[in-house]
């Protein structure tokens, strides 16, 4: 009997390079940023090394791409359920901070790349430069879903005061976030995202739990 061939997909360039970072990801996750070697990368990802040094230059520009990948990644998952899920300003707002701290976003797994990579932070610029981005990418989405549920509910506000809620309602989302990737037993369904609208509609004066 001739065994049958395998059927290959070719795939393009961006597709091996998300094959790259997500064998990254992976590692990083199970052993930490140490682990994440061209050859154990190469492995993972089943390509040879010279594929990795064909799309990036260094193992630390893998490593920052795929950091930076993830924390983005977080926020436009919390983005597109609250899309998919609300009509109005207010409940569009509302679906962001609950997605933000419901699975998958809030995950033990997403809290050990966080954490893995932060081991990085102290001493690489260029993670401190991606850390800044990844954290405005995040902040500048709550802030202008904070300004439109204020304008829907007819109240207006000036930059400096919408900077200043955004920042502190991302403090209290990162807080939340931190500990239901950390504990997740320790919190029952829906507690933290539950926690999480009434201290953000608290701070921004604007109630937000819709029921």
């Amino acid at each position: 009997m001739q065994e049958k061939r395998r059927k290959f997909k070719r795939q393009s360039a961006e597709e091996r390079k998300q094959a790259l970072v997500q064998a990254t990801l992976d590692l990083v996750a199970e052993q930490g940023v140490q682990a994440a070697t061209v050859r154990a990368i190469s492995e993972r990802a089943e390509v040879t090394q010279g594929l990795i040094r064909h799309y990036f230059s260094t193992k630390e520009e893998l490593i920052l791409a795929a950091y930076e990948f993830h924390m983005n990644a977080l926020t436009d998952q919390a983005s597109a359920a609250a899309e998919a899920e609300h009509d109005s300003a207010r409940g569009k707002l509302a679906g962001f901070i609950r997605a933000s701290l419901k699975p998958p976003v809030v995950d033990p797994r997403a809290l050990a790349l966080w954490a893995g990579f932060m081991t990085m932070l102290l001493r690489d610029p260029a993670m401190r430069q991606i850390h800044e981005r990844s954290y405005v990418y995040f902040r500048n989405r709550l802030q202008a879903l904070i300004a439109e549920a204020l304008t829907e509910a007819g109240k207006t506000v000036e930059e400096p005061r919408l900077r200043a809620l955004a920042i502190a309602c991302n403090a209290v989302v990162d807080g939340l976030w931190l500990e239901g990737g950390a504990l997740p037993e320790a919190f029952g369904d829906d507690e933290l995202p539950r926690i999480g609208l009434e201290a953000v509609g608290a701070i921004i004066d604007l109630p937000l739990d819709l029921g």
